[in-house]
C-alpha cells in the first residue's frame, strides 16, 4: 500500500492553508496519541463551532486528500488530544472483508449468519447528504456538545477512523481498520458518509437507506455485528423494532460503544 501524501504539516508555517488554496479559521493540528506524539500530524480541527456552509466549503481541501469530518470535543473526554488515538496498531481497511469481518462478529449471536444486505437504491448524493446532516450536526440544537470541523488525510471517508487510530470501539474491536471494511462496503452499497466522530460515538450519512422492513431487518443484522451495544444496551432491543426505528428511511446512522 502506497503512502498516503499528508498535507497537514504544511499548516504548522501557514496556519490559513492559503498556500494550499484553504481559508481555514483558527484551528490546531493533532498528533497526540496513545504512545506520544505521532511523526506527523493526524488531523487539523477547527477552534470553533463550523459557521453554516463550512462542511460544503471543504471541496479545495477533498482535492488535496484532505476529507471533513465532525468532533465532539465536548464533555468529560474532551477533543481527539485526550482520545487515546492508536494509529501504530491500526491495519489497512483494504485488506480485511466487509462479509468475513461482519460474519466473525456474528458467530458468537448463534444463529447462521444472514449475510450481507443487497444495495439500495440511491435517494440522495451521497456527499450532498453528508453536508446536509453535518449541517443538522454542527447546528447549536444538535446532540453533539461542541462539534469542530475537522481535516483527516484519507483516501475515502470510510477510512477516516482508520486514518486516525480511533479507539472508540476498542472493547468490541481493537482494529478499526477491520470495522473500517465494513464502512467502505456501506459506502458502496448505501452511499453511507462518515460525518461525525466522538469518543466512543460515530455518525454516517445514509444516501441510499432500505426502503422496506425486509431490507432494513437485513441492514439492522449487520449493525448488531458491527455495534451490538446499538441494540443490546440501546432503546430498541430487539432487531425487527430497531430496523423499523433506526434503519428503515434513515438518512444518518449512529452508532455507539460501551
Amino acid at each position: 500500500m502506497a503512502t498516503l501524501p499528508n498535507p497537514l504539516p504544511r499548516l504548522a508555517a501557514d496556519p490559513s492553508g492559503r498556500t494550499l488554496g484553504l481559508e481555514l479559521p483558527a484551528g490546531r493540528l493533532i498528533d497526540a496519541t496513545h504512545d506520544g506524539p505521532w511523526h506527523e500530524p493526524l488531523l487539523w480541527h477547527g477552534e470553533e463551532r463550523p459557521a453554516p456552509g463550512a462542511w460544503s466549503a471543504t471541496a479545495p481541501a477533498r482535492a488535496l486528500g484532505l476529507l471533513p469530518v465532525l468532533l465532539d470535543v465536548g464533555g468529560p473526554h474532551k477533543g481527539p488530544q485526550d482520545w487515546e488515538l492508536m494509529p501504530g496498531e491500526t491495519s489497512y481497511a483494504g485488506d480485511h472483508d466487509a462479509e468475513e469481518v461482519l460474519a466473525g462478529f456474528w458467530e458468537p449471536q448463534g444463529p447462521e449468519w444472514p449475510g450481507l444486505a443487497d444495495a439500495a437504491p440511491p435517494q440522495a448524493d451521497p456527499d450532498a447528504r453528508a453536508a446536509d446532516i453535518a449541517e443538522a450536526l454542527a447546528d447549536t440544537g444538535s446532540w453533539l456538545k461542541e462539534p469542530r470541523l475537522a481535516l483527516v488525510p484519507a483516501r475515502r471517508s470510510a477510512d477516516i477512523p482508520a486514518a486516525l487510530g480511533w479507539s472508540g470501539p476498542l472493547n468490541h474491536e481493537n482494529d478499526v481498520a477491520r470495522l473500517c471494511a465494513v464502512l467502505r462496503s456501506w459506502e458502496d452499497r448505501f452511499g453511507i458518509r462518515v460525518v461525525a466522530l466522538a469518543f466512543d460515538q460515530l455518525v454516517v450519512s445514509v444516501a441510499a437507506p432500505p426502503t422496506t422492513l425486509e431490507e432494513a431487518e437485513a441492514v439492522a443484522a449487520e449493525h448488531f455485528a458491527f455495534c451490538p451495544d446499538n441494540i443490546t444496551q440501546g432503546a430498541h432491543t430487539k432487531l425487527r423494532a430497531y430496523a423499523e426505528q433506526e434503519v428503515l428511511n434513515k438518512p444518518a446512522w449512529s452508532f455507539w460503544w460501551d
